[in-house]
């Protein structure tokens, strides 16, 4: 992410940056602490078993965590026992944003440029983890975007260019324009130490409600490099780029290890749709020791893999489609010997611009009984596998909109980011039967 606090760890990141030939860095396959979330091989492990779970993306927790606005402890506490009486044990959270000037960039942020740091959302961020704690659940914290929404890469390069940034689609700037741009982010020495900064004030940080040190916390299963980095959005600008993007997957990942020895890392990867369709990047992106498991994302609707305005007629194939994603990536695991994890999936409700909760989910009910019928399957074959976390958890919140868009100071925080339209991929608290698909999955899942 962003800034860090002296000249001496600013030295420290730009050091490790350039590090090529770092030591191999252990899998930790069996942590000192047996609630702290392992690898062995093909398998998550926990208490000394494997370790499957069901999941959801809830990118703005620690928001609800803080104690004063826009803090939600109460709403935070409902939604949690609403997740865990489904079977939910299993959070996705962001752990970071960067104030921006990008168009939806969510505010507040954890951090501007200095190296002083939002202490209310940390704080939000230490909440969350004590109460997902007393339910035990897990976190997955990501550590910067490539995307907008959150400021991301953009604004740590705008940070450091002068002021330079475009804006996710600008049809002055239309894609893959601003993924290309974004590329520079790997290769910039001025944003990779903001960004590290960052990481070592929140891998390093105690726990102001627990006083438990985050690197020694079970409640943390895995920090994430980024939410779905990608080498570039073209071909022209992707490939030359690999050698850098893999170095910076290596790179931060054994900077992480450096400061907590303890948990997981993995990269954020959407899978061969970020990866600009070539298995070999997949393979090569995961393939550094310092990451410990396969990540994938999946989504049909985005990817025009079928119609929201005709799902009768486009359903099927799409599903094929799926189908075969999901192969592809548990047999890319399979090659790599490490867990698997389809971190984000998601459906829109029945029909085209369809984002009230009154709208039915009959086609997205389908598709998360075919992601979970292919984990199932593929526990039953001892393939890798482990867990998945649906997008996303929208829970009692609700548009305050007619129009369904999020505006600067909305405090019904949800899954649906500030870019997109709120009701949109989001399970709603009144949705029966997607709860029904998830709560089924997990009562075969959570044994």
């Amino acid at each position: 992410m962003l800034d860090r606090r002296t000249v001496i760890a600013a030295g420290m990141a730009l050091t490790a940056t350039q590090s090529v030939a770092s030591p191999r860095v252990p899998r930790p396959g069996r942590p000192v602490d047996p609630a702290i979330v392992g690898v062995d091989g093909m398998q998550l492990r926990r208490h000394g078993k494997p370790y499957r779970f069901v999941g959801a993306n809830m990118w703005y927790a620690a928001w609800l965590g803080g104690a004063a606005a826009p803090g939600g402890r109460a709403r935070l506490t409902r939604e949690f026992d609403r997740l865990q009486a489904l079977g939910v044990r299993n959070l996705r959270i962001l752990g970071s944003a960067e104030l921006s000037p990008l168009k939806n960039s969510i505010t507040p942020a954890f951090r501007d440029k200095g190296a002083v740091y939002n202490e209310a959302l940390l704080t939000g961020l230490d909440w969350t983890l004590a109460e997902m704690a007393k339910r035990g659940m897990t976190a997955v914290i990501y550590l910067t975007n490539f995307w907008e929404w959150s400021g991301g890469m953009m604004t740590y390069l705008y940070w450091v260019n002068g002021g330079r940034y475009i804006n996710m689609n600008d049809p002055a700037h239309p894609w893959p324009e601003f993924p290309d741009r974004n590329a520079a982010f790997y290769t910039d020495a001025a944003a990779q130490t903001l960004y590290r900064n960052y990481i070592r004030a929140v891998v390093s940080r105690t726990n102001t409600v627990t006083g438990q040190p985050y690197a020694t916390d079970p409640t943390i299963m895995a920090w994430q490099l980024a939410n779905e980095p990608r080498p570039g959005g073209s071909d022209a600008v992707a490939i030359p780029n690999l050698p850098a993007f893999y170095h910076w997957i290596d790179g931060t990942a054994r900077y992480i290890k450096m400061l907590d020895t303890n948990h997981l890392i993995c990269t954020g990867s959407e899978g061969l749709k970020g990866s600009i369709e070539r298995e070999d990047v997949v393979l090569d992106a995961h393939r550094s020791s310092a990451i410990d498991y396969v990540t994938t994302h999946i989504w049909p609707n985005n990817w025009s893999w079928m119609e929201a305005g005709d799902l009768a007629g486009t359903y099927d194939g799409g599903a094929a489609k799926v189908a075969d994603y999901i192969a592809s990536h548990v047999r890319l695991a399979r090659r790599l010997d490490k867990p698997l994890v389809i971190e984000e999936f998601g459906y829109p409700r029945d029909g085209a611009d369809a984002f009230d909760p009154s709208i039915a989910t009959t086609y997205k009910d389908r598709f998360y009984g075919q992601i979970y019928a292919a984990i199932e399957a593929d526990v039953v074959a001892s393939g890798p596998l482990a867990g998945s976390n649906f997008w996303a958890w929208n829970g009692e919140a609700r548009s305050q909109h007619a129009d369904h868009r999020f505006q600067r100071g909305d405090l019904a925080y949800m899954g649906d980011p500030p870019h997109e339209p709120q009701g949109w991929y989001g399970v709603f608290d009144s949705d029966a039967g997607t709860q029904a698909a998830i709560q089924t999955h997990a009562g075969r899942l959570n044994v």
